[in-house]
């Protein structure tokens, strides 16, 4: 056995050794024990408190003007809202973001009637500092974010 084959060999061992010790490191990790669990990793701490279903008409208002204007280079706007109404609140599993459904009646510039699906979120709103929006126009979700017809903007 000539010299450069056993360096060979020897440097082959002594990587096979190396990532066997970083096999083994990577299987001793534990989840996070009792102290990590109580201090650290609380958990998310929702209060449950979101406004009334009438209190986010002016920010989807003002948020579809910008849309139609910036994205559509339309005009559209909504002028007002009837039948506003909420369908659910808290509908999924406890521990979850707590949202509360909605929908109401948009009257749009464009002289037409259009249903508009839309939830508010605790939490959701700029860098979690309070809640926020989630909105889709019936028949205006151009990009079809929430398709078919806004029904993932719905519970």
């Amino acid at each position: 056995m000539s010299r450069a084959s056993g360096c060979i060999r020897s440097f082959a061992v002594a990587v096979l050794i190396a990532t066997g010790g970083l096999a083994l490191a990577h299987d001793r990790a534990l989840a996070a024990n009792w102290l990590e669990k109580t201090i650290f990793m609380t958990g998310p701490n929702y209060d449950g408190e979101l406004p009334a279903c009438e209190a986010a008409l002016g920010t989807i208002a003002s948020r579809f003007a910008q849309k139609e204007g910036q994205y559509w280079n339309s005009g559209l706007q909504i002028l007002d809202f009837e039948r506003v109404r909420e369908i659910a609140y808290r509908p999924w599993a406890a521990g979850t973001i707590p949202r509360r459904f909605c929908t109401a009646v948009a009257l749009v510039s464009d002289g037409r009637k259009h249903a508009v699906n839309y939830w508010i979120g605790e939490d959701t709103g700029m860098i979690g500092m309070t809640w926020g929006v989630e909105w889709c126009v019936v028949g205006l979700d151009r990009n079809w974010a929430y398709n078919p017809s806004c029904k993932m903007a719905r519970p």
